[in-house]
């Protein structure tokens, strides 16, 4: 009985991440057009230009192989599968033990394989552009992914977010500079591995400036609408690693009751409320930045966590 549970619990979370996350791209984008004093498209409107490319004829480019085929879905089903991992409302479920911090950088680096690869594989210079400077902000912004994970594993002696959560949980753990300097490198890589601003802007079409959009401009239909939900599933997941490590007051532990269940997924939705509306402030406060800035600032996401780690050796080994 435990055990159909918890597995039902772990299948509820795959289902939440993935309901969640056009819901919270959305909510991004209403946020910033009330900022702007602009109405905004309704909340709803990602769910509705998925389901209106679903029912779209896919469009080929006379010179896309099968890797341009297959791209969709394995950048697709890596991006949920890490999702899924991370502990968004409760802890020490079924695949709790894949739940790691490095397997997770594994499947992000590897949906971001396919994705340049993608855009390469047709042969158009914007696919090109998209794809050689996604592989150079990943170039740095992992580094700095790892060295944050770094400074998370000596403190909890572990990368399994379940573990983390539970170590910073802990009364005897307390305000540490280390984790403010890990905290605020690793929003940073966020900001550069979801393609916002000020690294990137999701909403242009200007050739010269975009990234991510540049990589995806041969795709349509379905497949285009696996790549938008992959991607609004990335900024879900990158929301819930901040939310698990490093603020995870309300999050359950299995085996705890549906009550407890149902109380962490409230607090869930009220810590991405919070995230969603930071983050609308800061896009509208900031403007983007020239592409060759980029590596100035992932170079100092690296530093942060670098700095952490070092400053967190030393007060433990002290």
């Amino acid at each position: 009985m435990a055990l159909a549970l918890s597995l039902l619990v772990q299948i509820g979370q795959m289902g939440l991440v993935l309901a969640l996350a056009p819901l919270f791209t959305g909510y991004v984008r209403k946020v910033k057009a009330h900022l702007l004093r602009r109405q905004g498209p309704p909340l709803v409107q990602p769910y509705r230009e998925l389901l209106r490319l679903l029912r779209k004829d896919v469009v080929l480019a006379d010179s896309a192989s099968w890797v341009f085929r297959i791209a969709p879905y394995l950048i697709f089903a890596t991006t949920w599968v890490a999702a899924s991992l991370i502990p968004t409302f409760a802890t020490g479920l079924i695949f709790s033990y894949a739940a790691d911090m490095i397997a997770i950088v594994a499947l992000l680096g590897s949906a971001r394989f396919m994705l340049a690869l993608a855009g390469l594989d047709v042969g158009t210079s914007f696919g090109g552009i998209g794809s050689s400077r996604e592989m150079l902000i990943a170039s740095l912004a992992e580094p700095a992914m790892l060295m944050v994970v770094f400074t998370l594993s000596l403190l909890a002696g572990s990368t399994q977010l379940s573990s983390i959560a539970a170590s910073l949980q802990a009364s005897d753990v307390g305000l540490r500079f280390s984790l403010a300097l890990a905290l605020i490198g690793l929003i940073m890589v966020a900001i550069a591995e979801n393609s916002r601003i000020p690294v990137d802007n999701p909403a242009t079409h200007l050739e010269l400036t975009m990234v991510h959009e540049a990589m995806i401009l041969e795709y349509s239909g379905r497949h285009l609408a696996l790549i938008e939900a992959a991607t609004s599933l990335k900024l879900l997941l990158y929301v819930s690693v901040i939310a698990c490590v490093f603020f995870p007051w309300g999050i359950a532990v299995s085996g705890q009751g549906l009550v407890a269940y149902f109380a962490g997924v409230g607090v869930y939705v009220l810590k991405l409320a919070a995230a969603g509306f930071l983050l609308a402030v800061f896009e509208t406060a900031t403007a983007k930045m020239r592409v060759f800035r980029v590596p100035d600032f992932l170079g100092a996401a690296l530093m942060l966590g670098f700095l952490a780690a070092l400053l967190l050796f030393v007060t433990m080994a002290g």
